[in-house]
């Protein structure tokens, strides 16, 4: 029911930050749970933010403080800030559409490193 592509990925170093954006096509963006995950090197997905059609948010422990997810329905967008990036937060990002026949999209690397 929605397409979805990531962008915005890239290497950063410690300390440094990045924005995740997740472009949707296809109708009823705006009624769908949005999530995004990450999949560490040599580790299973994870849920790192959840965000409602209703604006309500969650985030894993592990970024609370740090990460900010948000969407902008007149775009079909879903954004993922990501400040004081740590070399664990290093992995391939993915949007998932919660209830779409074609939920995940194709994922953008995300490493931190020095």
């Amino acid at each position: 029911q929605v397409r979805l592509v990531e962008s915005g990925g890239g290497l950063v170093q410690p300390g440094g930050s990045l924005r995740l954006s997740c472009a949707a096509s296809g109708s009823r963006f705006s009624i769908y749970t949005m999530d995004w995950y990450r999949r560490p090197p040599g580790k299973q997905r994870e849920l790192v933010a959840t965000i409602t059609n209703g604006g309500s948010t969650n985030y894993a422990d592990s970024v609370k403080g740090r990460f900010t997810i948000s969407r902008d329905n007149a775009k079909n967008t879903l954004y993922l800030q990501m400040n004081s990036l740590k070399p664990e937060d290093t992995g391939v990002y993915y949007c998932y559409a919660r209830g779409s026949s074609k939920p995940w999209g194709q994922g953008t690397q995300v490493t931190v490193s020095s």
